[in-house]
This record gives C-alpha cells, sequence and structure tokens, in this order.
C-alpha cells in the first residue's frame, strides 16, 4: 500500500532497484587504485603539521590554545650580547617541541594562532605506525615534514598587499613613499589618480644690472663764417 491508500504494482519496487543495478554497472568505475596511484589531494588537505623551528619563538600559543593538549614544548633561556647596548639581552631557545598526533583531532587552531609561521599543514598523511607510542613526532620529525609543505597560491593581483609587503616597499623606496607602496601591486590597467605636480623650487632673485654710464654729447665746432672751420678750410656738408 502507498500512503495515499493506493495499492502498488507488484514487484514495481524490484524493478527499480534493478534498474539502478543496471544503470551503475554500465558506468565507468573511478576508483583510484591506492598505493600503487598516488592521490591528487588538494593542497589545503589536513595531514600531519610540519615545523619551521627558526620561526618559533616559544611563546606557547599553540600549547595553550590546543583543545587536546597534545603539544608539548620545552625551552630555555640565553643571553646575547649585542654591540653598543647597555646589557645583554635574553632569547628563548627551543629544546623540546613534541605533537602527539594520537590525541590530535586536527582543528588547526595551532597553525592559525601562530603569530609567525612556525606550523604549516602538509597534505602527506602516510605516517601511520604500529605502536601508538610512535606517534609521537619530536621537533626533529616535525622539521622533516617542511619538505612536503605545498607553496603558498599566488596572491590577487586585483588585492590590496599585505602589510608586510607594504612595509618591505615603503623602506625599500625611502621616506615619504607611503603612497607607492600601496599602488605597488596594482596592475597596469588600472587607472591611477593625478598626482599634482611638485611646485618648481623658487629661484633666487637675479641681480640687478648696474646702470649704464651717461655718456658726455659730443663737442660740436662751431662752424666760422664762409663755410670754413677755424682749424681748417671748408668741409662739405
Amino acid at each position: 500500500m502507498s500512503n495515499d491508500g493506493e495499492r502498488s504494482t507488484p514487484g514495481k519496487g524490484l524493478v527499480q532497484g534493478l534498474a539502478v543495478t543496471l544503470k551503475t554497472m554500465t558506468k565507468r568505475s573511478t576508483t583510484q587504485q591506492y598505493p600503487d596511484v598516488e592521490p591528487e589531494l588538494p593542497p589545503r588537505s589536513r595531514g600531519v603539521i610540519a615545523l619551521l623551528e627558526e620561526n618559533c619563538t616559544v611563546c606557547m600559543l599553540c600549547a595553550r590554545e590546543c583543545p587536546d593538549w597534545c603539544i608539548y614544548i620545552d625551552s630555555h633561556k640565553e643571553e646575547v650580547v649585542v654591540p653598543g647596548a647597555a646589557r645583554a639581552r635574553q632569547r628563548n631557545v627551543l629544546d623540546r617541541f613534541d605533537i602527539d598526533f594520537s590525541l590530535c583531532m586536527y582543528c588547526g587552531i595551532c597553525i592559525e594562532v601562530c603569530p609567525f609561521d612556525a606550523l604549516h599543514w602538509t597534505p602527506e598523511f602516510e605516517y601511520a605506525e604500529t605502536d601508538v607510542l610512535d606517534l609521537l613526532h619530536t621537533k626533529d620529525r616535525l622539521g622533516d615534514w617542511m619538505r612536503t609543505v605545498p607553496p603558498p597560491p599566488a596572491h590577487d593581483v586585483l588585492g590590496e598587499p599585505s602589510k608586510e609587503e607594504a612595509t618591505a616597499a615603503r623602506k625599500a623606496a625611502g621616506p615619504g613613499a607611503a603612497t607607492a607602496a600601496k599602488t605597488a601591486r596594482r596592475p597596469a590597467t588600472t587607472a591611477t589618480p593625478p598626482t599634482k605636480a611638485a611646485a618648481p623650487a623658487a629661484s633666487p632673485p637675479a641681480k640687478a644690472a648696474p646702470p649704464a654710464k651717461a655718456t658726455p654729447p659730443a663737442e660740436t665746432t662751431p662752424e666760422a663764417p664762409g663755410g670754413t672751420t677755424p682749424d681748417g678750410p671748408e668741409r662739405e656738408r
């Protein structure tokens, strides 16, 4: 009986089931032949966690925020003598950084809260062990996983540059180039607002030329009557 109270055709469900079976049998199988053929995983797959020891400052944020408490960190302090400083400074030296993957639930909180990008996701997932105690990875083994970390995706050419890129571009361009650092990542086709032309520097006023000396008028010799001069014979005018 159907939900409407009508009597269904006998054998209808069997025919529908066989139709689904025949339809599936005609399709090509998409089974991946693992482990003979390695699967193509997306770049953001959550496999094992890799550690870049050079970036770790032992801030303990990852261990504090881990909901499973599966990260164990030990360190000690060393004095660093800085030339010209009044006193020696101290820095943290990482002694132990272990992650127990038998307790990890792969939430990714430790990677998100790390302020110096010391932890990275890697799509590597072939690290199963026969003993559960071997799933405790030390800092040396976590550092070996860095070779499997995929490169970061390229930035959007239309997006704004990161703070690090803007700061580096501003330092390279020199003082007063903050606007150029923001537009360093913009494509060439993007119209940029016209910038005001720099006013030419005012040149010092030119010195006034000294006044020319007045030349005395030429002396004229009065002519004598008869067209002759007192000093010589008559000259033609």
